[in-house]
């Protein structure tokens, strides 16, 4: 794989099943996987309404906010508020879970991975300087609220708000600048 941008405009994006909002796969593994078959997967949603989470058994999974003012998540009976403040809540797959709009609609990004097979972390980040752990067989860089410049691999990416950098496995060092905060996601096989 090599590294790639992704345009937040050219992600199609899907009407979910109970028509509570849409989906947009940003990446998937195998390429063209389909919910049943992916062992990691990132994508974006706009969350329009209140509603049940679909069930992934087998899979781990990291929601977080990237626009709008939150979420509140019950996975099996347990609240989680996730704001600006707090921002990103992991939590399993196989558990029931529902959520509730705070104020509005909102944007998220999900990260999936099938247990097992892989496994993800994900970290904020800003201008300055990022490694990737030494595990990590595929990165995602996400800009959020703000557009940033990374150089790796001697390239330079440029990347506006919600478009992402696609990595491959490098222990070069991330040099990114620009203004606000991006997510870094880094996959990595699940040695269970």
């Amino acid at each position: 794989m090599k590294d790639r941008v992704i345009r937040n405009r050219d992600l199609v994006r899907v009407p979910w099943r109970n028509g509570g909002g849409t989906t947009a796969e940003v990446a998937a593994f195998p390429e063209g996987s389909g919910f049943d078959s992916f062992s990691w997967r990132i994508s974006m949603a706009d969350v329009a309404s209140d509603g049940p989470f679909s069930l992934f058994p087998g899979i781990d999974r990291t929601l977080i906010l990237v626009e709008g003012d939150g979420i509140e998540l019950d996975v099996e009976g347990i609240a989680y508020q996730l704001d600006r403040a707090s921002p990103k809540l992991s939590f399993s797959g196989d558990n029931i879970t529902t959520g509730h709009l705070l104020s509005g609609p909102i944007r998220d990004l999900n990260v999936m991975t099938r247990r097992g097979r892989f496994r993800h972390r994900t970290r904020f980040v800003e201008s300055g300087v990022a490694l990737l752990s030494e595990d990590t067989v595929a990165a995602a860089l996400v800009a959020l609220d703000g557009s940033f410049d990374v150089t790796v691999h001697s390239m330079l990416h440029s990347l506006q708000a919600m478009d992402t950098l696609m990595l491959e496995p490098t222990q070069d060092l991330l040099q990114i600048s620009g203004s606000g905060r991006a997510i870094l996601v880094e996959i990595e096989p699940d040695p269970a």
